[in-house]
């Protein structure tokens, strides 16, 4: 594998019983590049996520990440491997049980064994990165509206200054305003560390702002890759129906026939 390349799926099957999810995924994600896969619901993208992070083990295929097969790991290099990386979740997934700066938090006091002192300090920067003041660290998830909410998740995102960030569904959830911000924040933020990101959606304003190369999964396999500015020209009618959202067209003459 190309030592260029933070990320690499070779031919990565998974199902579930009779249900065939993944199809032979091939993808590359150069380092310091962002990537966006996007598709409709319940394409395979959040299991193809799944499946690099290693909460899901793929039935068939490799999956590399700084050239090293994790599928292959054992549990102590797996978790060595986690370490690199970075997330904010769909609906920013916060613990209710804990202040926003112990979220912001978590990963440097549990992953990285951080003081809590000098962590609430860097949780408290990564709020400030986000827009949001210290005063909020105090605050519980549930007394903060969504777009808030996805703020704190992208400052947990960016504590511990990942190699690699993952994004599913970043603007679920939200209004087209504060969706912009959230995009805004997740490329300045990108930038600012040099991380290598790769982010799932279905949302395209979101796939246009945050990606340099946009790829599209449909029946578990990847029917096009290319840089973002390529999209609109991709050739590929069911690439075309979707980023217009059209409701004829291909992919909605092979639900007909289910």
């Amino acid at each position: 594998m190309s030592t260029d390349l933070k990320i690499q799926l070779k031919d990565v099957h998974k199902g579930f019983g009779p249900k065939k999810v993944l199809q032979g995924i091939d993808l590359e994600v150069p380092k310091g590049q962002s990537v966006v896969i996007i598709g409709g619901s319940g394409t395979g993208k959040s299991v193809m996520l799944k499946c690099i992070l290693g909460i899901l083990n793929p039935d068939q295929g490799e999956i590399f990440v700084d050239g090293e097969d994790v599928t292959k790991f054992s549990s102590r290099a797996r978790k060595k491997t986690l370490a690199k990386f970075g997330m904010l979740f769909q609906g920013a997934a916060l613990f209710d049980s804990l202040p926003v700066w112990e979220n912001v938090a978590f990963g440097l006091i549990q992953g990285k064994g951080m003081n809590r002192k000098d962590a609430q300090e860097i949780a408290i920067e990564k709020l400030r990165r986000v827009g949001l003041g210290a005063d909020v660290g105090n605050l519980s998830p549930a007394e903060l509206s969504g777009g808030m909410q996805k703020r704190v998740g992208l400052a947990r995102a960016i504590a511990t200054e990942p190699e690699i960030i993952f994004f599913d569904e970043p603007t679920t959830g939200l209004d087209p305003i504060m969706a912009d911000v959230i995009n805004d924040l997740i490329v300045e933020c990108v930038k600012d560390l040099g991380a290598t990101t790769l982010s799932i959606t279905h949302d395209m304003a979101s796939a246009r702002k945050i990606a340099d190369r946009i790829a599209m999964l449909y029946h578990g396999k990847i029917i096009w890759d290319g840089a973002k500015d390529e999209i609109d020209s991709s050739g590929n009618d069911h690439v075309d129906q979707f980023i217009h959202g059209r409701a004829q067209g291909p992919i909605e003459m092979e639900l007909l026939k289910l």
